[in-house]
């Protein structure tokens, strides 16, 4: 068992449709640490039907998040952000425990990996459109940049975390939803981002329960309705793809 602060960010299940799930087959993918040998854990070796799944939650999220404004989106994202930075020392060790990357670079691609969604979530305030002059004066011709539906993401292990957030960063930020397949040497860096989003969730239903238990209207109140969008549309495996969807 890797020796991490927060062990609740460490999963051996996929994220799919809101819940840890092992695969349809029963199936699993052993992972090692390539520096020792040493058996990290398992993961749940998907397929087509899991993947299905995945693009049809992801889809039956779509209308919701893209609804959303970029301000709303960005909360979130920069959330996610925060997130990730908090728990650097444990996302780097996992990372390194799997890929065999120095600590220190782990460290710092995480940071880097965060940034990606500081940056993303500014930019997609800023998704302007164009007014181009027309070819007649009877024509208006206008431009609107707008979601175009469900984003797959396949991404390598010599980035785990930085190419995973650098992708869903600027998906989700346009206000599409997400769903990711991480490679099979580290599958464990992606859960562990996709068990952070999860946890804007949690933190802010908390707050939320306690407002509508009151009868009174809170910031915390109007963001856990964004966060269930938001967490419709990530999700991370090993096999095959995955999305997250709440229940």
């Amino acid at each position: 068992m890797l020796n991490i602060k927060d062990i609740g960010i460490f999963h051996q299940q996929c994220f799919i449709d809101g819940g840890w799930l092992d695969a349809d087959s029963g199936e699993s993918i052993v992972i090692r640490n390539p520096a020792t040998g040493e058996t990290l854990g398992t993961v749940p070796k998907m397929g087509a039907a899991e993947t299905r799944r995945a693009i049809d939650a992801a889809n039956a999220a779509l209308p919701g998040w893209r609804a959303k404004t970029a301000g709303e989106r960005a909360k979130l994202l920069r959330r996610w952000h925060e997130l990730m930075l908090t728990h650097q020392d444990d996302l780097a060790l996992i990372m390194t425990s799997e890929q065999g990357k120095p600590l220190a670079e782990a460290k710092g691609e995480i940071a880097y990996a965060a940034s990606y969604l500081e940056w993303f979530a500014e930019e997609g305030r800023r998704a302007y459109g164009e007014i181009i002059p027309p070819n007649g004066p009877d024509r208006r011709l206008l431009v609107t940049r707008e979601p175009v539906g469900v984003c797959a993401a396949i991404t390598p292990w010599n980035f785990p975390a930085a190419m995973i957030t650098r992708k869903a960063g600027a998906a989700l930020a346009a206000g599409c939803t997400m769903i990711a397949k991480p490679a099979t040497q580290t599958p464990f860096s992606a859960l562990a981002l996709a068990e952070l989003c999860y946890n804007t969730l949690v933190e802010e239903g908390e707050k939320a329960m306690l407002a509508a238990e009151q009868h009174v209207v809170t910031p915390a109140l109007e963001r856990i309705i964004e966060a269930n969008t938001y967490l419709s549309g990530v999700g991370f495996e090993s096999g095959g793809l995955a999305a997250a969807h709440p229940r």
